[in-house]
């Protein structure tokens, strides 16, 4: 008896959960559960559409020459190329702009910095295009040339210098200005994440400012530095007005950055030949998205996955 009623006082008492936490569970519930099924329908519905590209050939595909692969694999190298040349030249630019609003700009330069990054991320893609195309090209070609003919030795250098300055490097350094808020923006919440105790550390220490964000600050934002560079790359491969615009694509594979012979990319094609596009072509360019859906998405979740796989550092925060 004693027994029984010790452990009836013990019991915890089970709490009715009100109607509001009811409806807010569910609420959070479903909405997970929408972009699940947003995403999976997004997939199945590419891949089904996706599945008559796959055999065709030329006499049942305008678009082909030989196979859907021949035709896929310029595009896949020219969206690959031309992201990475943005993110060559995105990363550096980034970190020196984060680190210089968390560690050495004064505090309301650095608030105002901070606006104007997130801003630019917010301006359509269209008005980079637009940029790209009348200020941007003509203004590189001349540089484009006086390196084509002082180190034309260099194969990345070597060809016949566009003349209007469409070039692929071109569109990389349009897609480097609009990864580049994506990847400060990041960058600069991480930073200021860094313990302060281990920058006083380093400091007491002897070290001066960039000693202490080499040994404190970037190792401690490493991994983060890494998933942002990531979702940088995603935006990157994904872009498809600005670099229509800007590109004068000629759909082969060259590493060249300076020629008119550029390769296109998979977003940028599908944005200019879907509207004349009749039958099997339509499959052909939404088989194209598929492995662009594939690519972007196998991006991001390694970015998510350096994220979760982030270990913390030791001591107080």
């Amino acid at each position: 008896m004693t027994q029984t009623t010790a452990a009836a006082g013990t019991a915890t008492p089970r709490t009715k959960r009100r109607a509001g936490d009811i409806w807010f569970s569910g609420s959070a519930l479903f909405a997970g559960s929408m972009i699940l099924a947003t995403l999976a329908a997004v997939a199945v519905f590419l891949i089904i559409q996706s599945i008559p590209a796959f055999g065709a050939d030329s006499s049942t595909a305008s678009l082909l020459t030989t196979n859907f692969w021949d035709y896929v694999w310029p595009l896949l190298f020219g969206t690959i190329w031309a992201a990475f040349l943005a993110l060559l030249m995105a990363v550096p630019l980034s970190l020196g702009v984060a680190l210089f609003i968390t560690h050495y700009a004064p505090r309301r330069l650095a608030q105002g910095l901070g606006y104007v990054v997130d801003l630019l991320a917010a301006v359509p893609s269209v008005v980079f295009g637009l940029w790209g195309i009348l200020v941007l090209a003509p203004a590189v070609q001349p540089a484009y040339a006086w390196l084509n003919k002082n180190a034309g030795w260099f194969p990345l250098f070597a060809g016949d210098v566009s003349a209007t300055g469409r070039t692929i490097f071109t569109a990389a350094i349009v897609l480097a200005v609009m990864v580049v808020p994506i990847i400060t923006a990041i960058c600069r919440e991480i930073f200021l994440q860094t313990p302060r105790l281990h920058e006083e550390a380093a400091l007491a220490l002897g070290a001066t400012r960039w000693e202490m964000i080499r040994m404190a600050v970037l190792p401690f934002g490493r991994s983060g530095i890494v998933s942002a560079s990531m979702l940088g790359l995603g935006r990157a491969l994904g872009e498809t007005m600005a670099v229509a615009m800007v590109l004068s694509a000629t759909g082969t594979v060259s590493f060249r950055l300076f020629t008119s012979t550029n390769p296109s990319t998979i977003a940028a094609n599908i944005a200019l030949t879907f509207p004349e596009a009749y039958d099997v072509n339509i499959n052909v360019l939404i088989a194209t998205g598929l492995i662009l859906f594939i690519v972007t998405f196998a991006v991001n979740a390694l970015a998510r996955f350096i994220v979760s796989r982030r270990k913390e550092f030791s001591g107080a925060n």
